[in-house]
């Protein structure tokens, strides 16, 4: 489930609609949370289906470590792409916010740790790399798990609209985690080695 204070917008020719924040979302804030109406597709039935429905899932599903296709019920499925991402994932099956995010701007992923098929070209914003891999996780966690742990730590003292969406059990494990009495399981959880 998506953050509630989101909306999708026309963004540009160039990617289409994407999520923009209604209101001020603040560095901590879970924005994005696994629920159980978010339809896991796993590689079995995936591999079953005709081609038009592959490419559905291709366009707007990711994979997780397992390498099921993870196809969001709600409009999480607009959050595109950007090497310059506000939100990233954890090993928790949710999303956070790495920095503040003001209204109207947009929810971006890096789509480098969403176990993509095949490379493409991101929109040029001036970063190094112009070109998301599919196993870019494997390059950059450190940095994305340096970041995550910035925000890891914000994240009982901010708003958490989807807080009612986390067990009590992760939710102590969370706790534990921003209090520095266990350790943050890394964003490499996530990767899925085809």
């Amino acid at each position: 489930m998506i953050h509630p204070d989101t909306e999708v917008k026309f963004i540009s020719n160039d990617v289409g609609y994407g999520l923009v924040a209604r209101k001020f979302i603040p560095m901590g804030t879970i924005t994005w949370v696994m629920d159980k109406f978010d339809q896991v597709i796993t590689q079995k039935i995936f591999h079953s289906l005709e081609v038009k429905y592959k490419e559905i899932l291709d366009t707007y599903a990711f994979r997780d470590y397992k390498g099921n296709h993870i196809l969001c019920w709600d409009n999480a499925r607009y959050v595109n792409h950007s090497f310059k991402a506000n939100c990233l994932s954890t090993a928790y099956d949710f999303e956070l916010a790495i920095r503040d995010i003001y209204p109207g701007e947009e929810l971006t992923d890096d789509y480098g740790y969403l176990n993509i098929n095949e490379p493409f070209r991101g929109r040029d914003e001036g970063t190094k790399r112009k070109i998301v891999y599919p196993d870019d996780v494997v390059k950059y966690y450190k940095i994305w798990d340096k970041k995550l742990a910035k925000a890891f730590i914000k994240i009982s003292k901010v708003n958490q609209p989807l807080r009612y969406m986390i067990s009590p059990g992760k939710w102590s494990e969370i706790n534990q985690i921003e209090k520095g009495q266990k350790e943050m399981d890394s964003i490499l959880r996530c990767y899925f080695k085809s």
